[in-house]
């Protein structure tokens, strides 16, 4: 089969990907909104959203077009239109991701209001998540699929230069790596002003409310509160689907990259056996395994959507997530004897046919792996968490020293696991196999998201039935649900930055391969004073970049708090007589998240460039590993850390602990640890990945040039 019928068969399977994701969105679209309040609401938060990606937009947009005429003009000529192409890929799943999101928030917290039944309401709630997690990995394969289909495939011969420039580089490497740098630009803009946006209006918001006033958590009265819910869908909708989406593109982006890495080298030193074929099946096969890990999301997801469900929400999302993972482990392994059989393979391939696929089962493995771990950590239903809400009673200062300790001591097996199948995977299939792991843990992207962005629209959901006032058995029904969404959020987190782990690490061994002669093995020399340096650099980039993020959002946070503060003093608005003025509080949150997420931003894309251009390919090499060794275990504790603080004080406020509750000392200082937590897992945890992931993208776009053109080569 050539591999241009194989890029045909997988377009019509995304396809239907894409059918099913808009009838899912009809589906939601035609559910009733509710009472006239909730309805309201839902309306504001909806336009509040539409507002914050305008705006955002408007500063993407034109960075997008800079860029794209840069890589055109001096790079290669067709590079700018593929680097367009995924900015624009990105920007469809945040848009569709958080269109339904906010439809599904509000028919969520009817369902329940309807019939008081928790597994009607989950229905709701993954069915709005679903447009999200197909979308990220649907559109993340249309725009490659199209990139290879149009350009006739993977020409590892051929060679092209910018339109005023005659540097010479591969054009399907530098499209591929464009097409990707596409994607993480646009996701480093959501992240960043994302996080700050949401957690500068929720921290405001639990001051104001919780703190200030001894007001219930999301009462309409606080004018923070609905920035609050639109800030759940910027970051933890929009963000977080051009994060995996990101993940996923730069996984296959570096497994094409380094198979003509491999072909170049095995042709160079005259391995036989080794033919055009061997390097047409090892770049057909990353696209193959994706097209095998969305078929397992379609069923796994299906499934869900039309079966009866129970009370135990927990159980029924795990379902979904192992029916996507076996599916994709059994036909990837369908895949790799079909592709790799009777084709001379290269001597790395230790278990033959299989070594790819026993690479991918590493990456699946260890992504639900992480997702257990992380659930252990964070979850109401497990020691830790319980542990840190039992000792909210001794006082704040407890409270966050105990979850330092949850977050630290939650990094070693992760870790551990990221390790081990890195270590597996390199040793029966070589640097490719590296990259096909990473794919593998990628490769049901599109479950794994669907459920972590159910946590969000539960959370606007259970806030809904608080600021609308509905009956109180909605409430306990919607608090379920919040429950186990901030644990699906948790878990989505560290998914997130495990596959971080391994998209970096695959791409920096693409990008030592990038900038390599042929004839010779891959090495970052860690002998070299220029690596150290730059790994030494590399790490302390990554604690000056969480520092700024951290400072930028407290002190959004303050500002809004402050002028919450006034507008709350306004006769009648207290007495809930008087609407507060909502838009002002989304405009000040946009305004101060637009504002202060450009630096980090642009240090992300300038570090790998100067660096490059100052002192060479070795020592962006050493940036990228110091600050992937750093980053990782940062983010983890980041993630798991605040996802336990904001647990326990859920734990304590549905009255799990005995004699405390909602108004307690106990409870005070859940909040407080809640506030430490928040900026930690929603803003810094998940910015790190990006961090890392942007600069390596930005290192493989340009290693051909930084070869040819820096001061110290």
């Amino acid at each position: 089969m050539s591999s241009t019928t194989v890029w045909l068969v997988v377009l019509c399977l995304i396809v239907i990907a894409i059918i099913y994701i808009f009838a899912n969105y009809a589906k939601i679209k035609k559910m009733d909104e509710g009472t006239p309040d909730m309805i309201e609401m839902s309306g504001i938060i909806r336009s509040g959203a539409n507002t914050f990606m305008k705006t955002e937009y408007r500063s993407i947009i034109i960075v997008l077009l800079i860029v794209a005429v840069i890589f055109t003009l001096f790079i290669e000529k067709t590079c700018g239109l593929t680097f367009l192409i995924g900015g624009c890929m990105s920007s469809i799943v945040c848009v569709l991701g958080m269109r339904s999101a906010t439809y599904a928030n509000v028919r969520t917290a009817n369902k329940a209001r309807e019939t008081l039944s928790i597994g009607e309401t989950v229905k709701v709630a993954l069915c709005g998540g679903s447009v999200s997690g197909l979308s990220v990995q649907a559109f993340g394969m249309l725009g490659l699929v199209l990139i290879l289909l149009v350009t006739g495939g993977v020409d590892h011969t051929a060679v092209s230069t910018g339109l005023l420039v005659n540097l010479p580089c591969n054009p399907t490497v530098m499209r591929v790596s464009t097409y990707s740098l596409g994607c993480s630009i646009v996701a480093m803009f959501n992240r960043v002003a994302g996080g700050n946006y949401t957690k500068a209006a929720d921290i405001s918001s639990d001051i104001l409310g919780k703190l200030r006033h001894d007001l219930p958590e999301d009462d309409s009265r606080v004018p923070n509160t609905i920035a609050d819910f639109i800030g759940d869908n910027v970051n933890d909708i929009a963000g977080n689907c051009s994060d995996l989406l990101e993940s996923f593109v730069a996984t296959l982006s570096s497994s094409i990259m380094i198979a003509v890495t491999l072909f170049q080298s095995a042709t160079m030193n005259e391995h036989e056996g080794i033919t055009d074929a061997t390097f047409n099946m090892t770049i057909i096969f990353p696209i193959v395994l994706a097209a095998c890990g969305l078929i397992g999301c379609l069923v796994g997801l299906g499934i869900a959507n039309v079966k009866k469900m129970g009370d135990n929400p927990s159980k029924e999302l795990d379902l979904s997530t192992w029916i996507s993972a076996g599916l994709t482990i059994v036909l990837g392994g369908i895949a790799s004897y079909l592709v790799f059989s009777g084709v001379g393979l290269y001597s790395e391939f230790k278990l033959g046919w299989a070594s790819p696929w026993v690479s991918a089962i590493m990456g699946i493995a260890s992504g639900v792996a992480i997702g257990v771990i992380t659930e252990y950590y964070t979850s109401t239903d497990y020691k830790p968490t319980k542990e840190l809400a039992e000792i909210c009673q001794e006082g704040e200062a407890f409270v966050v020293t105990k979850g330092d300790a949850i977050g630290s001591r939650s990094c070693l097996l992760p870790i551990l696991l990221i390790a081990i199948a890195l270590l597996i995977s390199g040793n029966v299939c070589g640097t490719y196999g590296i990259a096909i792991s990473a794919l593998g843990m990628l490769a049901f992207v599109g479950a794994t998201v669907s459920i972590d962005a159910f946590g969000p629209i539960a959370d606007n959901a259970g806030g809904l039935a608080e600021s609308c006032h509905l009956d109180p058995e909605v409430r306990v029904i919607t608090d379920k649900l919040d429950a186990v969404g901030n644990t699906t959020a948790a878990i989505g987190k560290g998914f997130a930055i495990g596959s971080a782990a391994f998209a970096t690490v695959s791409l920096i061994v693409a990008y030592v391969g990038n900038y390599t002669d042929p004839s010779q093995d891959l090495i970052l020399n860690f002998a070299s004073f220029m690596v150290v340096a730059g790994g030494i650099l590399g790490g302390a980039l990554v604690e000056y970049f969480c520092a700024i993020l951290t400072d930028n959002t407290i002190d959004s946070a303050k500002i809004m708090a402050d002028e919450g503060d006034k507008m709350m003093s306004i006769p009648g608005v207290l007495e809930g007589t008087v609407r507060p003025d909502y838009n002002h509080m989304i405009r000040l949150a946009a305004q101060e998240a637009i504002r202060k997420m450009v630096f980090p931003a642009i240090m992300a894309l300038l570090i790998p460039v100067v660096g490059g251009l100052l002192f060479g390919v070795q020592f962006v090499g050493g940036i990228l590993v110091g600050a992937t060794i750093v980053a990782i275990p940062r983010a983890i504790f980041m993630g798991n850390s605040g996802g336990a603080f904001d647990n326990a004080k859920k734990y304590i406020e549905s009255g799990m602990l005995e004699g405390a509750g909602k108004g307690s000392p106990a409870h005070k200082a859940s909040v407080t640890g809640d506030t430490v937590g928040d900026t930690r897992k929603d803003v810094v945890g998940v910015a790190l990945d990006i961090f890392i992931k942007l600069m390596s993208t930005v290192a493989n776009t340009l290693a051909p040039i930084l070869k040819t053109v820096s001061l110290i080569k």
